[in-house]
């Protein structure tokens, strides 16, 4: 079985800047984007990193812009003359970056991790990246503190730099309890996090031997509300267990009862002897989603 096709030329090519085309206006408050900003500032600290995407030149050995309109505004402001180019092969109105597989925070973690390693200094990564040396940093330590299984539950998950501070309070067995319950909610923000270790009895918070004293909450009023984040959690991970079976009911459930509405002679019956009845069906036929 043969090769498949190229889309590129595969190694870039060097292209004056005068001799790339925009295939696109500059969209309006561009230079003043976060976006445009940060680019500037990576392109400015170690140069163009992504070759521009661009397609095969015409007679007169102009090049239309694919993709990277961003970093080509960049490079004509910084006095670049020329730029590494990707030449694509194919005649088509694709569109490139179509999909982006975003990076998880672990995958940002390790890679800045691997970058120091290297030998690049945090200043550095800050300056190209455009962000305070404290974000750096946070990002760097994000997972000192954090056991292994509790790291596992959140690889493929986006959130603050801050939640690893958060859950450093808490002792291992706690923070897999918490992630889990993050996981399942889908909610990883800081106000999230915060709850739950104010849920958390004194013996699974790190460095506490006693109750904690909260302003304006009693001790009683403490024990209970940890008594109650306890059993939420467990009837959420009861009800989680049972939510597949439970909306695979309500599609078959659903399917039947609109077939037995579409009964002309069970539509009069039920009309005439059982109204109430008639109105939960009803409902039920005509939700437009499982989850209202």
């Amino acid at each position: 079985m043969g090769k498949p096709p190229l889309g590129f030329v595969p190694e870039p090519l060097s292209l004056p800047l005068s001799s790339i085309l925009p295939s696109r206006k500059r969209p309006d408050g561009l230079l003043t984007s976060r976006k445009f900003k940060q680019i500037f500032a990576s392109i400015k600290a170690v140069g163009l990193i992504e070759p521009l995407s661009v397609g095969k030149p015409d007679r007169d050995k102009q090049y239309i812009l694919l993709d990277g309109h961003s970093r080509l505004t960049v490079l004509e402001q910084l006095g670049f003359d020329t730029a590494p180019c990707l030449v694509a092969l194919d005649d088509e109105s694709y569109t490139y970056n179509n999909r982006i597989n975003r990076l998880s925070s672990i995958q940002e973690h390790v890679m800045i991790r691997r970058a120091v390693e290297r030998g690049v200094t945090p200043e550095r990564l800050a300056e190209a990246l455009d962000v305070d040396i404290s974000h750096i940093l946070k990002k760097l330590n994000l997972l000192d503190g954090i056991c292994p299984e509790a790291v596992e539950l959140m690889r493929d998950q986006v959130f603050s730099a801050n939640l690893g501070a958060v859950l450093r309070k808490l002792k291992p067995t706690r923070q897999v309890e918490c992630v889990e319950l993050m996981v399942s909610a889908n909610n990883f923000t800081i106000a999230y996090s915060q709850a739950l270790v104010a849920a958390t009895p004194s013996n699974m918070i790190v460095g506490e031997t006693k109750t904690r004293k909260m302003t304006g909450i009693s001790a009683d009023q403490m024990a209970k509300m940890e008594r109650e984040m306890g059993n939420l959690q467990e009837q959420f991970k009861l009800a989680e267990q049972s939510y597949g079976q439970d909306v695979l009911n309500l599609v078959l459930a659903r399917g039947y009862l609109a077939k037995l509405m579409a009964n002309d002679s069970i539509l009069r019956h039920l009309t005439r002897h059982h109204p109430d009845v008639l109105s939960e069906f009803d409902a039920i036929v005509s939700m437009a989603a499982l989850d209202k």
